[in-house]
């Protein structure tokens, strides 16, 4: 009679782990596929982030931390701050080198700007504003600056005249160094503000008189963040703009300067991933 072959449990183990590990090998479990399929089924968004005028890209640097700490490519283009009808197109061309959905942000004039950029774009899944201006078609931002008291801008403001490219001589406009902090960002510390205002960029004065031709907000969804302390575009004014563009969402930032942005990166980075995460 033949022997009944026997077997150790530990050999029991060893075979069942290795017939166990080469059918894992072969067939990729329903978890594996799961978590495969989600991971791709969204592609996050581009964050495109626009500064305005008296500013710089470096003002979206705190958010763009927090946006990149959490996963997301981000675009902080440099705003050439010589009028709509220069800047929008360089805006648009921006937004056009750039492959799948964008979540556009935009701060101040840089508002008007990504207004008048996105429109037509089908990428373009949100505008974030960040204490900015959102203007409809025919609509001028100095006219709209008046249309609420609070403004320091005009009596901080500084005109002087530089030579365009053809030679005809046009108007910058600075913050005066005495004005600067009050009228922009007085809840920063005095050391910040006294770079920020060495190191500021004019923008043309005719930004103030150019005439929007474009109101992405009537087809894109929007958001917005209201500085509760504004000093530059009333606080009035923004929500003005964020009720007459129907905001999915608006926050006030209070005791928030014109530039929360760069004082309160973190609330406005989450708000933004808000945006993100309602869209996308």
């Amino acid at each position: 009679m033949q022997d009944r072959p026997t077997f150790s449990r530990r050999s029991v183990l060893a075979t069942g782990a290795a017939v166990a590990a080469t059918s894992a090998l072969l067939t990729p479990s329903v978890a594996t596929a799961a978590t495969t399929e989600r991971s791709t089924s969204k592609v996050r968004p581009t964050v495109v982030l626009v500064h305005g005028g008296f500013a710089d890209a470096s003002g979206w640097n705190g958010v763009i931390a927090e946006l990149q700490h959490a996963g997301y490519e981000c675009i902080a283009p440099a705003n050439p701050l010589r009028g709509l009808p220069t800047d929008v197109p360089y805006l648009a061309s921006v937004l056009a080198s750039i492959e799948g959905p964008i979540v556009l942000v935009a701060h101040s004039y840089g508002g008007a700007v990504m207004t008048n950029a996105a429109a037509g774009n089908d990428n373009v899944k949100a505008l974030v504003y960040i204490a900015s201006f959102a203007p409809a078609e025919g609509e001028q931002l100095g006219v709209l600056l008046n249309k609420y008291p609070g403004s320091l801008i005009a009596d901080a403001a500084e005109a002087v005249p530089f030579t365009n490219a053809d030679g005809s001589t046009g108007t910058d406009l600075y913050l005066t160094a005495d004005k600067f902090r009050a009228a922009f960002c007085a809840d920063l510390p005095v050391a910040t503000t006294r770079l920020m205002q060495a190191t500021q960029r004019p923008f043309s004065a005719s930004s103030l008189t150019d005439v929007t031709q474009a109101a992405a907000w009537r087809t894109i969804p929007s958001f917005g963040l209201v500085a509760g302390e504004d000093k530059a575009i009333p606080p009035a004014l923004e929500r003005f703009f964020y009720e007459r563009a129907g905001a999915k969402k608006v926050i006030e930032v209070p005791g928030a300067s014109h530039v929360p942005m760069i004082s309160h990166p973190k609330t406005t980075a989450r708000f933004v991933e808000t945006a993100v995460k309602t869209v996308c």
